[in-house]
């Protein structure tokens, strides 16, 4: 590959890399995977356990089936015994997962919203810069006196 080749190359990825919109993407990839530690906590820790307490101590963790026919207690005895499992349980637990990151991030975005909204003042109305010719119905300028198109007067 030629020296001029692969300076034009490694200069079209800096200037890719150094485009607003790239570092603003994966400074949001970081964030989102603090934010999602933070939501799995909550499901995990907060509102897992009362769904537990609601369902009578179920743990949706446990909830497997043994594909080869086994019997095992917990999901993690079928896991270390090698056992084919289908999780749902964690499966469940994904899709509140889902759905609480999905509600926290709309109310997120929602109070930022609102934020911003107090911050800006109504912009008044801008005054007129035309009209309509009252006999032919064109636009003209505000200020007319006569239509430029029909040549009529206009007095207002």
């Amino acid at each position: 590959m030629s020296k001029k080749k692969e300076k034009g190359i490694s200069s079209e990825f800096k200037k890719f890399i150094m485009r607003g919109n790239v570092i603003d993407l994966a400074v949001g990839v970081i964030i989102g995977g603090a934010f999602q530690k933070i939501v799995n906590s909550l499901v995990d820790d907060i509102i897992m356990p009362i769904i537990s307490l609601i369902t009578k101590g179920v743990d949706f963790t446990n909830w497997f089936v043994v594909l080869d026919g086994g019997k095992y207690d917990t999901l993690t005895q079928a896991q270390d015994a090698g056992a084919a499992v289908l999780s749902f349980g964690l499966f469940i637990s994904a899709i509140i997962n889902f759905f609480i990151m999905a509600v926290v991030i709309f109310f997120l975005v929602k109070g930022i919203n609102s934020i911003n909204e107090i911050g800006k003042k109504p912009q008044p109305e801008a005054a007129p810069t035309t009209k309509n010719c009252p006999f032919c119905m064109s636009v003209i300028d505000i200020k007319a006196t006569r239509c430029p198109n029909c040549t009529s007067e206009i007095k207002e």
